[in-house]
């Protein structure tokens, strides 16, 4: 792979949030390039929560029923005391899907490893791919772009950069962005992909604290022979034996398993939980995504699904100003739209790490959107109260035999009218939707982004030319 030709975007990080962002540009025609300073994808589980916005995203990808087939639903907890079952522990209040919100009773687990592979397979179908074992150590950049020197090859010349490179991003650091936040949990926790005899893969094995330890959970994950081992830790000072033999003793310790029960460690990692927020989202020609700007609580499943649509609300916006079609103003959106969700749904991983909240509709993050956006323009007066407006989530929905979620899949714009016949402008590359009347929706005429949001509506299409123009959207002649 040639590494020195000048690319229109370097993203450093080869997780989930640099593959789907290099995914979603490569739908665009963008050429990115991916570096990853380790030789190979990241081999854990860590972030195996998926929730039923991240399934709308991964749907809008071309990736959902691949992520379905190598996932399944979260297994009902056991409480287990001195090797009894005590009954049934409920991880997530249920929900039901709807027609508007159709993977709402969905909360998908898929092995963070298992993701990754699935992502990158389909940005090496679109021509994209990772180069590994590419270490950043310097980054440097001007007025046309971005120079990334590595540790070893040459350096790499790009019109921006994306720091998708986790909570020690090392891109961040170069550029002196503070992450500031707080300790969730003084005490450290451990996580680790083990195998284990003697527990059942249809129940998510609780074994609630003695003797002042921490609690400790074993989750069988779908379509491996794997189970993830998640165990809190009560002493701060406590420093946890990641070896073979450690994790051996604490299972046998907190449960009723025998040390040989668990026969092997796949992958395994401490950490103290916190919450942590970077001061700012962009620093000229370089944006932080995922765990490099935002550090999560892994309570609540929101680190992972925050930062892959931390990706999906900038690809498109990179995509259209690096065509020319837009002005760069549209990339300060991003910092605008993405920094207060991350702030939200740190307050919600930690409030659920707390025992403050209880994991449900607010943990699928479908309530998220962007009110509040200068990207966000609503001209309808005397709304009702609940209804449906600029910069919230465009709901599913099948009319007149028009599916809404077909109908805005893929990297364009949409112009959907609902319950109307006025007049609307030929926009390019642009589907026009017409459609009878919708109750999630109302009437009106609604542009919707390419990230599936509501970025435009009106009574009629009076006053749309000046924001088609605006983000790089225009008539034809």
């Amino acid at each position: 792979m040639e590494l020195n030709n000048v690319k229109d975007v370097l993203i450093v990080g080869a997780g989930p949030t640099g593959l789907a962002l290099a995914l979603d540009l490569a739908r665009h025609g963008v050429r990115a390039l991916v570096v990853e300073r380790s030789a190979a994808l990241f081999p854990g589980s860590r972030g195996k929560g998926l929730q039923p916005r991240t399934l709308e995203v991964f749907d809008d990808l071309g990736v959902l029923d691949a992520i379905r087939a190598g996932g399944g639903r979260y297994p009902v907890g056991m409480i287990w005391r001195d090797g009894q079952r005590q009954g049934e522990h409920r991880m997530f209040d249920e929900t039901e899907s709807t027609e508007a919100e159709p993977y709402a009773g969905e909360a998908w687990m898929v092995p963070q490893w298992r993701t990754q592979e699935i992502l990158l397979a389909r940005l090496r179908e679109l021509g994209g791919d990772v180069a590994f074992g590419r270490e950043l150590v310097g980054l440097a950049q001007d007025g046309d772009g971005v120079t990334a020197s590595f540790a070893s090859g040459p350096p790499v010349r790009a019109r921006h950069a994306v720091a998708a490179d986790g909570g020690r991003s090392a891109v961040r650091r170069a550029l002196g962005i503070a992450l500031t936040g707080e300790t969730v949990d003084p005490a450290p926790a451990l996580v680790a992909d083990i195998r284990v005899t003697g527990l059942d893969r249809d129940n998510w094995h609780f074994f609630p604290p003695a003797d002042g330890e921490g609690v400790l959970a074993i989750c069988p994950l779908p379509h491996t022979e794997d189970f993830q081992l998640m165990a809190g830790f009560a002493d701060p000072s406590a420093a946890p034996d990641l070896s073979l033999a450690g994790i051996r003793k604490l299972v046998a310790t907190r449960t009723h398993l025998l040390p040989d029960d668990v026969t092997e460690v796949r992958w395994v990692s401490d950490f103290r939980p916190r919450a942590a927020l970077a001061d700012r989202f962009r620093q000229g020609r370089v944006f932080l995504a995922g765990d490099a700007a935002h550090v999560h609580s892994p309570a609540g499943g929101q680190g992972l699904n925050t930062s892959v649509q931390d990706a999906y609300n900038l690809g498109w916006k990179l995509a259209a100003v690096l065509r020319r079609d837009a002005p760069a103003a549209l990339l300060d959106s991003y910092e605008e739209e993405r920094r207060p969700v991350a702030a939200q749904m740190l307050g919600l991983s930690t409030g659920v790490h707390r025992g403050e909240v209880r994991r449900g509709a607010a943990t699928q993050q479908l309530g998220l959107g962007y009110r509040g956006s200068s990207l966000a323009v609503e001209t309808r007066a005397d709304l009702p109260e609940d209804a449906l407006r600029a910069g919230d989530r465009a709901p599913d929905g099948t009319r007149a035999g028009v599916r809404l979620f077909d109908a805005f899949r893929g990297p364009h714009w949409t112009l959907l009218t609902v319950g109307t016949d006025t007049g609307v402008p030929d926009l390019p590359g642009t589907p026009t939707v017409r459609v009878p009347e919708y109750e999630a929706y109302g009437t009106g005429v609604f542009l919707v982004r390419p990230d599936g949001y509501v970025g435009w509506a009106g009574s009629s299409a009076r006053g749309l030319d000046e924001y088609t123009a605006r983000v790089g959207l225009a008539r034809r002649a």
